[in-house]
């Protein structure tokens, strides 16, 4: 038996894959992308590679939902934290730019990809209503109305959120220093919905 948390042969050539799978999308579109690429970059026959994945597509499944757990924790996180709202906005907003800086690669595959395999479209729909909740939360906190309503917390969390995807979508396509500057003003969009609600004055802003 082996030690509780010590991965086994199994584990590190199935990671391989999933590290072979980032660096080859780095050089070439998915579409181009092919299961004997994926086999070789990984030092694995193709028959090997099949025991783990049977589809470059199951791949990139893997690979997303590894990369989007990261996401989940930290929106979890941040809806539970105590902080004030301008600083509960500041750390998430740090936190998913820092993953799109990081990811942003997988993160536009994945989503490129959604419309052909529903597992992708599933993962990033769950993502984004745990990302929604979290905005919903902090936005409550700063005294946003709790309502059904079109200025109502979850409403204005739902355009926040999208509006976040694709702006990091397009900005992570461009530099990271394009991303840092689109997070800064989504930062300051989300604080400026976030005092309509009269919740933010005092803690900084």
């Amino acid at each position: 038996m082996r030690r509780s948390g010590t991965p086994t042969k199994g584990d590190l050539r199935e990671q391989k894959i999933l590290e072979t799978l980032e660096e080859l999308l780095a050089g070439k579109t998915f579409e181009a992308l092919t299961i004997n690429d994926l086999a070789e970059g990984a030092g694995l026959s193709r028959a090997s590679l099949y025991f783990y994945f049977g589809s470059k597509q199951d791949a990139l499944v893997a690979l997303f939902a590894k990369t989007v757990e990261v996401l989940r924790e930290k929106s979890r996180a941040a809806a539970e934290e105590p902080t004030a709202s301008r600083e509960a906005i500041a750390k998430v907003m740090a936190r998913t730019r820092d993953q799109w800086l990081d990811h942003g690669l997988i993160m536009r595959v994945a989503i490129d990809q959604s419309a052909a395999v529903p597992e992708l479209d599933a993962l990033w729909t769950e993502t984004a209503d745990i990302f929604i909740d979290a905005i919903t939360a902090v936005l409550i906190n700063a005294g946003v109305p709790d309502n059904d309503q079109p200025d109502g917390a979850r409403a204005m969390a739902q355009a926040l959120c999208w509006m976040i995807e694709r702006t990091f979508y397009r900005a992570s396509a461009v530099s990271p220093d394009e991303l840092r500057r689109a997070s800064e003003t989504c930062l300051e969009i989300w604080l400026r919905a976030a005092a309509s609600g009269g919740g933010t004055s005092g803690s900084g802003g």
